[in-house]
């Protein structure tokens, strides 16, 4: 959509807009003042719209953007893999080496324990998520506006970034989260998880000051445990969200005139310059912490295991 065509909030909104999917009532008015006869599964049209299909909504865009870069990774890595030579490596093969050997040594720093796999996952979350970052460096309005050309429909919603929806980023904190419950619970046993969450942080080794202190331990592990998930999703999430947002309004003033062709690429490229290391940062973060969450679930507490 051209800034200059509409006001800067109605463009901010729209390039914030995902495309959602999802199903609107019978007898609902769409944007464009036609009623619904019966429930129907389409398109939303407008942000109201996308709000109104409720929780049961798809982001088309995030799905597709995150699963198509997820085959990219697969593809350039296993094309790596089949082409691989025993002498000096060269272009694709060595900057694959490059960063699995970088992951592989700190995944053996921050992980002590004996799990296969926890190094390739740990690849496949930096690769993935710096991939999905990366498209945050395309100009906010080319690939909306090509969909647009595309698909006929001048208003569609379409972002880039997956990373930039909290859908993605949740969804992947909460599969961190499961796995580490379930590392948890394998083990430790589930006696042993139950007691990590009765018996820490404050564990005086007599029964009866330790059945006092449950539920205190209980409420401090269950928020702390709660909160690895939700801070790593969000994290990734407000980093990228940011980023674009400062995109968007660098196009906002390229399209209203105010710096000109000139000013506007010079304030782009200065901030996609800036912008490359936030986004290779918070893949590295999502990754490493994804790595300690693994460790912390693998790990025993030799010292209170004796005190039983």
């Amino acid at each position: 959509m051209a800034v200059e065509a509409q006001t800067a909030t109605d463009y901010i909104q729209h390039h914030l807009q995902n495309m959602a999917y999802g199903k609107l009532p019978a007898g609902y008015t769409r944007a464009d003042g036609t009623v619904l006869s019966e429930s129907t599964w389409t398109l939303a049209h407008s942000t109201q719209e996308a709000a109104d299909m409720g929780f049961w909504a798809v982001h088309l865009d995030t799905l597709g953007w995150s699963i198509g870069l997820g085959l990219v990774f697969c593809f350039l890595f296993s094309y790596a893999a089949r082409k691989a030579t025993a002498g000096v490596p060269h272009g694709l093969q060595s900057f694959v080496e490059l960063v699995t050997g970088f992951i592989d040594s700190l995944v053996k720093e921050t992980f002590p324990h004996r799990n296969s796999m926890v190094a390739p996952m740990a690849l496949t979350i930096f690769v993935w998520v710096f991939l999905m970052n990366l498209m945050d460096l395309v100009p906010v309005d080319w690939l909306p506006r090509a969909a647009a050309g595309v698909s006929g429909n001048p208003h569609l919603f379409f972002k880039v970034v997956p990373t930039t929806d909290p859908n993605a980023t949740l969804g992947m904190a909460l599969a961190v989260f499961a796995l580490m419950i379930f590392f948890s619970v394998r083990e430790k046993g589930i006696l042993g998880f139950i007691k990590e969450l009765t018996l820490h942080p404050f564990h005086t080794g007599k029964w009866y000051f330790d059945l006092l202190l449950i539920p205190f331990n209980f409420l401090l592990e269950v928020v702390s445990l709660v909160a690895k998930p939700i801070s790593l999703g969000l994290r990734l999430f407000g980093n990228l969200y940011a980023g674009e947002m400062i995109f968007i309004l660098i196009a906002i003033v390229f399209g209203v005139g105010v710096l000109g062709f000139a000013g506007a690429m010079l304030m782009h490229m200065g901030w996609a310059i800036f912008h490359v290391l936030v986004i290779t940062l918070q893949a590295f973060v999502f990754m490493v912490l994804t790595t300690v969450y693994m460790a912390m679930a693998h790990h025993r507490d030799e010292e209170h295991e004796h005190d039983q």
